[in-house]
C-alpha cells in the first residue's frame, strides 16, 4: 500500500479528498450543528457568527448544516445517476459490438438519434413532462446521458471480439453469454470505470442545473442546486446565500474531476502518464 501511494501521489491525494467528501456525505445527519430542516423565522437572515457559521437563510435554517447535508443529497444523486446510466450505456454497447448486423444497427441508430440532441435541453423537457423530483431528474438525465458510454463501449468490444482468446472460446463451444460475461465484460469494465468516475462532476453540476430550474430536488430538501435557486433573489442583500452553496458545488466538482483523471492515468494503458 505504501508503495502505491508513493507511486501514485497525486491519485492518493485525490482519493484523500474524495473520502472526506463521501465521509461528510454518510455522516452528515450525524456531524451538522443544527437541523438542516428545522426553520425559525425568528432567526431569518442572520449573518454569520459563532453559532451560525455561514448565517441562516429566509427561514431562518442554519445554512452551514443545509451546506453539509447537501453534500449528501447532492454526491448520493450523483452516483446513482453515474451507476444507472454506465449500466444502461455498457450493456447497449456490449450488444452492438459482440451481436452486429441488425442488433447494431437499431441500437446505434437509436444512440446517434440520443447524441443528436442537446442533452440538457432534452433532459429539461423530460423533467417536465414527469414533474419536479429528485427520481424524475435522475431518470431524465439517465435518458439523456447513456449514449457517450453506448459509443465508448461499442467501439472496445468491436477490438475484442476479432481477438484469439474470443475465437478459441468459440472453438471450444463456449456459449455467447458466457463470452459476454467471462471475456468481454472484464475487460470493457475499466473503461466503464474511468468514464464514470470522471462523469461524477459533470453529473452533479446537471443535477444542480435541474434543481436551479425547478425540475430536480423539491424544497425542504438540502440540494446546492435548489438552494440556489431558493436564495437567488436575495443576492443583493444576502449574497452568502449564494456564495457558500456555489462554492461547494465548485470545490466538490473539482475534487471529482480531478480525481477521474488520476484514476484514468492509472487504469488506462493508453494514457501517457502511466507510462
Amino acid at each position: 500500500m505504501k508503495e502505491f501511494i508513493l507511486q501514485h501521489k497525486r491519485f492518493s491525494f485525490y482519493s484523500l479528498l474524495v473520502a472526506i467528501v463521501v465521509g461528510i456525505a454518510i455522516f452528515a445527519p450525524y456531524i451538522t450543528p443544527h437541523d438542516a430542516f428545522n426553520a425559525d423565522m425568528s432567526k431569518s437572515f442572520l449573518k454569520p457568527s459563532a453559532q451560525h457559521l455561514m448565517g441562516t437563510d429566509k427561514l431562518g435554517r442554519d445554512t452551514f448544516s443545509r451546506i453539509i447535508y447537501g453534500t449528501q443529497t447532492s454526491l448520493f444523486m450523483a452516483i446513482i445517476l453515474v451507476i444507472l446510466t454506465a449500466v444502461v450505456g455498457t450493456v447497449v454497447g456490449i450488444l452492438s459490438g459482440f451481436f452486429g448486423g441488425k442488433v447494431e444497427l437499431v441500437l446505434m441508430r437509436f444512440t446517434d438519434i440520443m447524441l443528436s440532441f442537446p442533452g440538457v435541453v432534452l433532459a429539461i423537457a423530460i423533467a417536465g413532462i414527469m414533474g419536479g423530483s429528485a427520481i424524475n431528474a435522475i431518470l431524465a438525465l439517465v435518458v439523456v446521458s447513456w449514449a457517450k458510454y453506448a459509443r465508448l463501449i461499442r467501439s472496445a468490444v468491436i477490438k475484442l471480439r476479432h481477438n484469439d482468446f474470443i475465437a478459441a472460446a468459440r472453438l471450444n463451444g463456449t456459449k455467447q453469454l458466457t463470452i459476454l460475461w467471462r471475456h468481454i465484460l472484464p475487460n470493457v469494465l475499466p473503461l466503464t470505470l474511468i468514464t464514470g468516475a470522471m462523469d461524477i462532476g459533470t453529473m452533479m453540476m446537471e443535477i444542480a442545473g435541474l434543481s436551479f430550474l425547478g425540475f430536480g430536488a423539491q424544497p425542504p430538501t438540502p440540494e446546492w442546486g435548489l438552494m440556489l435557486n431558493e436564495n437567488r433573489q436575495y443576492i443583493l442583500s444576502s449574497p452568502e446565500l449564494m456564495l457558500y452553496p456555489g462554492m461547494a458545488i465548485f470545490i466538490v466538482v473539482t475534487i471529482f474531476n480531478l480525481w477521474g483523471d488520476s484514476l484514468r492515468d492509472i487504469l488506462d494503458p493508453r494514457s501517457t502518464d502511466s507510462h
